[in-house]
């Protein structure tokens, strides 16, 4: 990975979908890598249901959080509603990573979805695995850690 580059990352979903926590998971790995990191939110109307998008940026020097229109490398959507509202976000060589490209009756746990979307962008970036399994135990409960576990393997492949 070219660190003087800033990679930029938009997560997006309706509210309880785990759009916030898959971006300070994201946020987390990148940190520990020695990346400065800036990471922003924008909430819809309503917390629970509403639309919910989290910019996550990091490389050498991130100079603002919030990833410009079109910049974005990466468009992580949980809920497939919500590709048209954020699909200006990404750029022309930008990669959509959504839930259709997960067989989602293989997850121990369905709201493990956030994670399993994770999993397949975490094959884009070249973090160790072992880095991405420490933010995960970081980020969630021990309850939920071996379904999460288990949904991040399935998206990583």
């Amino acid at each position: 990975m070219n660190s003087n580059r800033v990679t930029n990352i938009v997560v997006a979903g309706l509210g309880g979908q785990g759009v916030l926590k898959a971006s300070d998971i994201i946020a987390d790995v990148a940190f520990a890598a020695g990346l400065d990191v800036k990471k922003s939110e924008v909430h819809g109307m309503s917390q629970r249901g509403g639309s919910v998008a989290s910019d996550v940026r990091f490389g050498e020097k991130v100079f603002s959080p919030m990833v410009p229109e079109g910049e974005a490398d990466f468009l992580i959507v949980i809920s497939e509603d919500q590709v048209p509202v954020n699909q200006h976000m990404l750029k022309k060589s930008g990669l959509v990573i959504d839930p259709t490209k997960i067989d989602v009756n293989q997850l121990r746990n369905k709201k493990s979805v956030n994670v399993a979307l994770i999993g397949m962008l975490s094959r884009h970036l070249q973090f160790p695995e072992d880095a991405w399994v420490v933010a995960l135990k970081k980020n969630l409960p021990e309850p939920l850690i071996e379904a999460n576990l288990q949904a991040f393997n399935l998206g990583r492949g």
